[in-house]
């Protein structure tokens, strides 16, 4: 059964590939004008999600020597972005076909009367890359007890009642963002920041969350928490001790 990286990971063990992987290291240091680094998902699945990413600031020695000391490592996302800051969400959403510029760009439509080609433009736009740009980043926030407010100091998490559809139970750090998000659930999306600075009164505004709805997301959820719906709805069959049948 072949394996990946297995070759690769040989030359950590022994001092010889130590020491060409030093000479590599040092030929970066003279001869190469952008670093790079590989980097990868901790998704649940057999192949991560692998993105290049190049380092910026500093000497090329300072990235190199930063790359290598993070080599291996976790990054977690509160160590890259910070909260209400302008990020920029790219991903991958579902193909619509070849369409014309009204129902691709939303352009409006040439008069009734108008001869040979109702919906022609003057112009349209070229297409862009599946991104959306300037949202803001609402909270960075651990996932147990930490969906309270100062205006709702209930105790809970950012769970709702029976999980999130489709996905389940938020156990990582998780990111709130101020508007909507391309593809569906479990989508990998990356998260970039602004490549513009960011002045405009949207943009600097500060972000003081009032209220985190926890209530099932499969019905007409009623409850924020199962301790208030138990003590709405009093003791339930289900909750009462069966007695031991004994043979």
């Amino acid at each position: 059964m072949r394996k990946a990286f297995t070759k690769a990971s040989k030359k950590w063990a022994d001092e010889a590939g130590q020491a060409a992987i030093n000479r590599d290291l040092k030929k970066m240091k003279k001869y190469c004008t952008v670093i790079r680094v590989i980097v990868h998902t901790q998704h649940r699945q057999k192949k991560a999600h692998i993105m290049e990413i190049q380092v910026n600031g500093g000497t090329i020695s300072q990235k190199v020597d930063w790359a290598r000391s993070h080599l291996e490592k976790q990054i977690p996302v509160a160590n890259v972005f910070s909260q209400d800051e302008m990020i920029d969400v790219i991903g991958v959403t579902k193909g619509k076909g070849f369409k014309g510029v009204t129902s691709r760009w939303h352009t409006k439509k040439l008069p009734r009367k108008t001869h040979k080609g109702l919906q022609a433009q003057t112009e349209a736009a070229k297409m862009e890359a599946a991104k959306e740009e300037n949202k803001e980043l609402a909270a960075l926030i651990k996932p147990k007890g930490n969906a309270s407010t100062e205006y709702d100091l209930t105790a809970k998490n950012i769970t709702p009642m029976g999980g999130f559809p489709h996905y389940g139970e938020v156990l990582n750090d998780y990111v709130m963002l101020k508007g909507c998000v391309m593809g569906p659930r479990k989508r990998v999306i990356t998260l970039r920041k602004s490549l513009l600075q960011q002045t405009g009164r949207r943009a600097t505004e500060k972000v003081a969350l009032k209220f985190v709805d926890t209530s099932s997301k499969f019905g007409h959820g009623r409850f924020q928490t199962r301790a208030e719906k138990k003590a709405f709805l009093g003791p339930l069959k289900k909750d009462l001790e069966r007695p031991k049948v004994t043979a």
